[in-house]
């Protein structure tokens, strides 16, 4: 198996492995070029959107800056919003669903590494430094209809069911089932997501004013 292949499938690979490299450097500086490009030359950002991800739906939005690592394995259904300042970490597939809306400062990881440090780095070189750390995946898949709200963390192998909202600030760690909403540290079901939430399919959300638990979500 070569390298790529080991990281998707979930096993221990090399990040310095001249292929793995080769698509990481393309992909910083497409990212780079999106970042820099002027706000308003939509058709420009799109050029560099269809270059940098795996695949994307219709009404694609993302709001500069954004972070990846490939870019490649990074995939989008139709009429998704990513608010500035995103992070998805791909190192495996991050596959979003339709009319998803991501707030501010979310980070999506799909990489981890073993604890042992002698595991992570193995031996030092002649010279006294080390390799690339030896680095494991999961991938993340976010359903239809769900809202992220700012700051919130996902971490390796997640999967968020459609219709969820999670609150600001959660770390998500485990799965998260279809129709509630979700936050915390770690991110845990609070309530069914009802009638009392009602979202619009793109861009903006209107919720009940007295509906207290959503102090926790936030665009």
């Amino acid at each position: 198996m070569t390298e790529r292949e080991k990281m998707l499938a979930g096993q221990l690979y090399d990040c310095g492995d001249a292929e793995l490299l080769t698509q990481w450097h393309k992909a910083k500086d497409l990212m780079r070029d999106y970042n820099q490009t002027n706000s308003a030359d939509t058709e420009k950002k799109q050029t560099i959107l269809n270059q940098l991800l795996g695949g994307a739906g219709k009404n694609l939005w993302i709001t500069a800056p954004f972070y990846v690592d490939y870019g490649e394995n990074i995939y989008f259904g139709n009429n998704c919003e990513v608010n500035m300042n995103c992070t998805f970490l791909d190192d495996n597939i991050i596959r979003i669903g339709h009319n998803a809306l991501i707030a501010p400062n979310v980070q999506i990881y799909t990489a981890f590494h073993p604890t042992n440090a002698a595991e992570r780095f193995g031996e030092p070189k002649e010279d006294g430094s080390f390799a690339f750390c030896k680095t494991q995946t999961a991938p993340v898949t976010i359903g239809n209809n769900v809202w992220i709200g700012g700051g919130a963390v996902i971490m390796p192998g997640v999967t968020i069911g459609d219709n969820v909202v999670i609150g600001a600030g959660s770390v998500v760690t485990k799965d998260i089932p279809d129709h509630v909403i979700a936050y915390g540290n770690p991110c845990r079901v609070v309530r069914k997501n009802e009638s009392s939430l009602k979202c619009r399919i793109f861009n903006h959300s209107t919720v009940k004013k007295n509906d207290s638990p959503l102090r926790h979500l936030t665009r």
